[in-house]
């Protein structure tokens, strides 16, 4: 707690990543409209800049987009819907990768040499291109009008499946130095079991890069998510998110309604780059060579 009060960028972070959460969590009742709710739409107010600009209206802050929806409302709802998948896709990955990693570490030889080469071939394919492929097969074995409703899975699966990997290879590191400590050995000379020692001893020695690295992984699950969402793979056009919403301003941002796109990018922005500093601040405090 010394070192946060001490240091300018963790408070200064802290707060912007502390206030995007509260908003996306009390959207229901900070956001002006519903963006949910398709009949409160009225096209008449389509491409409306935001208020302090000559044709903006004060009701609509931050403008409209094309379907004459509040900016600013579908912001905090998008915002809402981006944590949710990145949060649990990185809670996933934490859970599969941790578990593997300590097994891995632990029980060596055969074990260790098959998930660690299963893990090779997890990293050769990026997260996009998972996402798409288990997209291409979800769209072939379920009917259309089942499509939107799997989306979300498909997000979260396809982020899990690319990120687990990073957990599983630190834990696995961090588990072959530790079985070694003398503590480990005596939990074996009074006959603990091997599941008890690994999750009991071990696990708890081992969190600190977990912790790091689970919170870097967020800010990219919904990096990840954003993309794949602006490449129309993400959630469906009806529902904002921060990619959904880039990719509908992207379609106008030459033609001048440029806060569609911006307003979005800039919250997605501030939201990563929080994230990323708590997360250098949380590496540094974490570490005891730079104590």
């Amino acid at each position: 707690m010394w070192k946060f009060l001490h240091s300018p960028a963790a408070i200064i972070s802290f707060v912007i990543c502390a206030g995007l959460l509260l908003s996306a969590f009390f959207a229901s009742w900070i956001a002006p409209y519903d963006p949910f709710d398709l009949t409160a739409f009225d096209l008449s107010d389509a491409f409306l800049p935001p208020a302090w600009m000559e044709g903006g209206k004060w009701q609509f802050l931050l403008g409209t987009d094309d379907q004459g929806r509040d900016l600013l409302s579908a912001i905090l709802y998008g915002l809402r819907v981006s944590l949710e998948i990145g949060l649990s896709s990185v809670f996933i990955s934490v859970a599969l990768g941790v578990s593997l990693g300590l097994i891995s570490g632990y029980a060596g030889g055969i074990t260790d040499a098959v998930i660690m080469r299963f893990c090779d071939v997890m990293l050769s394919f990026p997260a996009i291109l998972l996402a798409l492929l288990i997209d291409g097969i979800i769209r072939v074995i379920l009917p259309e009008n089942m499509h939107d409703q799997a989306a979300y899975g498909v997000l979260i699966f396809a982020i899990s499946l690319s990120g687990w990997v990073r957990y599983a290879r630190t834990v696995r590191g961090a588990t072959l130095s530790e079985k070694k400590r003398d503590y480990v050995q005596a939990a074996k000379l009074f006959g603990v079991s091997p599941t008890r020692i690994m999750f009991t001893h071990i696990l708890p020695n081992v969190l600190g890069p977990v912790l790091v690295l689970a919170t870097v992984q967020v800010a990219l699950a919904i990096i990840t998510e954003a993309t794949l969402s602006f490449l129309g793979v993400g959630v469906p056009p009806t529902t904002p998110s921060l990619g959904t919403l880039i990719r509908i301003g992207n379609e106008f941002l030459f033609s001048g309604e440029w806060w569609i796109t911006i307003f979005p990018g800039v919250a997605l922005i501030l939201f990563v780059l929080s994230v990323n500093m708590l997360g250098d601040w949380l590496r540094d405090a974490l570490n005891p060579k730079l104590q």
